[in-house]
């Protein structure tokens, strides 16, 4: 019986299937009268659950590769599998299982880590189903599942003032914007008599409403997306959450958002051909944006946070340049800086989590890690502070890194429009990526200081569990830096796929 159902299906269904089973599981082997270091069944049910993903992921994979995309409908949930579907599928599976891995010790003297990894499940299966959604109202449900455990995951430290405050500003700015999109998807049937994503493309008219609904979309999934200036909840939800949440924020739920908006405007991409310019306008806002908050920041978090900004700004340029003049480069490009941008940033918040974990948190104190705290870090934690000096580096676009190739190959595809709009854009684009690495480079020097701080020799022992991701990570940003056709398999159909959204 189950192997009648398509592999995609089952990629989706096994986590979000298998998460109240992590929270039973965890919660019967959670001794309520024990303290300090606990070892909660549900880490390992999660470990099994994202290892065990990678299964049908591979027979997915397999059937795209026989098949091409292919949709299938259960009911009222249409389905479809492409290139874009299988590149976030592979983010967020590579993602969660790491951060799963590390999570274990990271979190083993909080309560409630059943709710944790039920969550994090819950997240890596609503992001895989959103990125396969064929229709409209699906696409809609997908995104408000996928923020709803993100929300209770930003505010995991509910008794941290900063966090509930995070929590709250994140569901109050997030809902506003789903409710936004429901709007706009009321617009389209109303204009269209359908949901289906095919046959909106098909159907759809230039009209003011569908224009209108257009606009609602970018910004109710653009609140998702980080775009300027929806951005505010941003900072304080990626800094507050737990570092392993922090790299799946900032690493491939911002993302997703993205493809969420980018599957909606695709539909509409016949009534107008305003999208990529407008594309391109907000890259430029979230690369200029991105880097001028973030060089104000003293604390590591918020200034990763508003990093994120800036690389949002380099996908929505390749995206941008794809729509307008029908690059496949550009697209290519972007989908590949999505893929790099995951593995770059979940290493650097890991790499400061682990920073934060060993610093203060194993020592008590409940603050944020600042700059100033790394002073000689390099001195006691030699692979920790290598693995974050990689992931800022590959970040600022430093060649023979994961990061330079991506932006590379955005960059190339705006050079070769011979527009001189265009060059003076990816002119500008280059020195943004320049300028990110103003505020980078501090973090990295202090870490080589001769002298420590007292932080950092009070500090505790990084567990190995926490080591292992951050190796992982830094083997796939160099060798991707150094061998980029590696990624071809995933690039080449994600880029192709969201050319074709916009009828390219």
């Amino acid at each position: 019986m189950i192997q009648n159902i398509p592999a995609f299906v089952r990629l989706i269904a096994l986590p979000l299937a298998a998460a109240p089973f992590i929270y039973l599981i965890g919660r019967l082997g959670d001794d309520p009268k024990s303290s300090g270091k606990q070892i909660n069944a549900a880490r390992w049910a999660i470990l099994i659950v994202m290892f065990g993903s990678w299964v049908p992921f591979y027979n997915a994979y397999r059937d795209f590769t026989a098949m091409g995309p292919y949709s299938t409908t259960y009911g009222m949930i249409s389905l479809r599998v492409d290139g874009i579907s299988l590149m976030v599928a592979a983010t967020a599976l590579l993602l969660g299982t790491l951060v799963a891995i590390y999570s274990g010790p990271y979190l083993e003297h909080d309560p409630g880590q059943e709710k944790y990894y039920a969550l994090l499940s819950i997240l890596v299966g609503t992001m895989i189903g959103l990125a396969c959604a064929g229709d409209l109202f699906n696409l809609w449900v997908w995104f408000e599942t996928m923020a709803i455990s993100t929300y209770m995951l930003v505010a995991f430290y509910r008794s941290q003032s900063g966090a509930l405050e995070a929590g709250v500003k994140y569901l109050v700015q997030s809902a506003t914007g789903s409710a936004l999109v429901i709007f706009g998807i009321a617009l389209v049937f109303a204009q269209t008599g359908t949901l289906s994503l095919m046959q909106i493309r098909m159907v759809a008219q230039p009209s003011p409403l569908l224009m209108a609904a257009g606009a609602l979309f970018v910004i109710g999934f653009g609140v998702k997306a980080a775009i300027i200036p929806l951005h505010t909840w941003l900072p304080d939800a990626h800094s507050m959450a737990p570092s392993g949440i922090s790299a799946m924020l900032s690493g491939i739920v911002i993302e997703t958002g993205m493809v969420a908006m980018l599957r909606a405007l695709g539909a509409l991409s016949g009534i107008t051909t305003a999208w990529g310019p407008m594309l391109l306008i907000f890259g430029v806002l979230n690369m200029t944006v991105g880097n001028l908050m973030a060089l104000r920041q003293t604390q590591i978090k918020r200034m990763l946070a508003y990093s994120s900004l800036l690389n949002v700004g380099y996908m929505l340029v390749g995206i941008g340049v794809a729509v307008t003049f029908n690059q496949i480069n550009g697209a290519e490009g972007s989908m590949f800086h999505l893929f790099t941008h995951g593995l770059m940033k979940s290493l650097a918040f890991l790499g400061v989590g682990s920073m934060l974990y060993a610093l203060l948190v194993m020592r008590g104190k409940d603050r944020p890690l600042e700059l100033d705290d790394l002073s000689g870090a390099g001195r006691r934690y030699p692979l920790e502070a290598f693995t974050i000096t990689i992931s800022l580096f590959a970040l600022g676009g430093l060649p023979l890194m994961a990061g330079f190739m991506s932006k590379w190959q955005i960059f190339l595809s705006g050079i070769q429009t011979q527009n001189p709009w265009m060059i003076a854009l990816i002119i500008y684009a280059g020195l943004n990526s320049l300028f990110c690495l103003v505020y980078y480079t501090p973090v990295i020097a202090r870490m080589y200081r001769t002298k420590m701080s007292d932080v950092v020799a009070e500090g505790a022992p990084v567990p190995l569990l926490i080591k292992i991701p951050l190796v992982i990570f830094t083997l796939l940003i160099i060798a991707i830096g150094v061998y980029p056709a590696m990624m071809n398999w995933l690039v080449g159909p994600a880029g192709a796929a969201l050319l074709a959204s916009f009828g390219g």
